[in-house]
């Protein structure tokens, strides 16, 4: 079976460890011929060829990061005709008969439908990972009656009519998408959650080498949030949080990430100068994983007035690594309500830093009871969020 990908991310690998290159090399190793195009910078080769796969490279600027909102925008508009360009000149002798891509964005219209009057035979399925532009709305960075909504939504409403299977990331996505766009056929919408390739696990060790090189206290429970921080994870809330928190003498924070927010976090960590909290800016994904291996407790922050049902992979590592989880989330995702109800995590609303810290207290008071949760997670994770799955859902409709 001949695979497309498409994808914005211009760091894109299909050797490292993530929800889209885990689940691709899954397609590999089932002996599909993979075909991935992908954003690349102009020194990249505009065709890269290896045993298993061809990278096409789209030359232009990364669209990655938050800044430079209406810059990133245009250029997410205009992507489009490069995207096709390439594709009709290198790979117009494929007959492709899956086309895989995930929002975001929605501006990828216009490459699915060329790829389909191509490949008429072909399966488009979308990975749906962000709905936008109702995200932009709820965190107020337009406004729903404006022409900028009007504009997105007709985008997002034109890929979902594109998309032969829509596949979403929990219940709570599914039900949302169809209250919400009632012209779209329940059957082609299924839940295929973010997945990874578990690492073989038998019991969760410290890492004291790599908790002494970043200056972390061993003798205390850890408590680690690691991802992006920016507008959609509440930075305010969690700088609240840890305020609230800061003079704890029975655990320690962790804080590893970067984004829009960052400095904001930054800041405050530089002004109070916590004994109990650590903020690292970045860290290699090797690294990262070494320090999540060594942690007690993994946090998820979601700013609570989305309305749309997030579902944040960053729980993939807690659960990879048998720790449980602590979501400070709006009331829509179902992510906190998931970890309870199979017993791997708790959950509280994202603007009562009281019930956070009751959270935490919670944990902390029965350590060998977390570390029960932290199991839980690590089963839940191999039986729901692996690639295989995944992988079988999507291929259940290629035949």
């Amino acid at each position: 079976m001949n695979v497309i990908f498409l994808t914005l991310d211009s760091q894109f690998s299909i050797s490292q460890r993530g929800i889209y290159s885990d689940l691709l090399r899954q397609f590999i190793s089932k002996g599909h011929s993979l075909h991935v195009v992908k954003i690349a910078s102009k020194e990249e080769p505009e065709v890269i060829k290896t045993e298993n796969a061809t990278f096409l490279s789209v030359r232009m600027q990364s669209l990655s990061g938050e800044k430079r909102l209406i810059k990133k925008g245009i250029a997410t508009l205009l992507i489009e005709k490069k995207f096709i360009r390439v594709i009709k000149k290198t790979l117009s002798d494929v007959n492709f008969d899956l086309i895989l891509y995930a929002t975001p964005p929605i501006t990828f219209a216009k490459v699915i439908h060329y790829l389909k009057s191509q490949n008429p035979h072909s399966i488009s399925y979308l990975l749906l990972k962000d709905i936008f532009p109702q995200n932009a709305v709820d965190l107020n960075l337009f406004s729903s009656r404006g022409l900028i909504h009007w504009f997105f939504r007709r985008k997002e409403i034109s890929l979902y009519r594109l998309s032969d299977f829509i596949g979403c990331m929990s219940p709570a996505n599914v039900d949302y998408l169809l209250s919400h766009n009632p012209y779209i056929k329940s059957e082609k919408v299924e839940i295929a959650p973010n997945s990874i390739e578990p690492i073989n696990y038998s019991e969760r060790m410290k890492d004291y080498v790599i908790l002494n090189k970043y200056g972390l206290q061993i003798d205390k429970p850890i408590l680690i949030y690691g991802g992006n921080l920016g507008l959609p994870q509440g930075v305010e809330f969690l700088i609240e949080c840890l305020e609230k928190n800061k003079k704890r003498k029975d655990c320690y924070f962790l804080i590893i990430g970067d984004g829009a927010k960052y400095s904001i976090l930054e800041d405050w960590f530089m002004k109070e100068k916590p004994q109990n909290i650590r903020v690292i800016k970045k860290l290699s994904k090797d690294e990262y994983d070494k320090v999540v291996q060594s942690s007690d407790i993994g946090l998820i922050f979601l700013d609570h007035r989305f309305t749309i049902p997030n579902y944040p992979s960053r729980l993939l590592s807690y659960l990879e690594y048998g720790i449980p989880i602590i979501a400070a989330t709006d009331s829509n995702t179902d992510i906190g309500r998931v970890a309870e109800e199979n017993g791997y995590g708790l959950w509280c609303e994202s603007n009562n830093s009281e019930a956070f810290t009751e959270c935490v207290n919670r944990m902390l008071k029965d350590l060998p009871g977390s570390k029960i949760m932290g199991l839980k997670g690590r089963k839940y994770l191999e039986n729901n969020y692996s690639v295989e799955k995944t992988y079988n859902i999507i291929t259940s409709h290629c035949v």
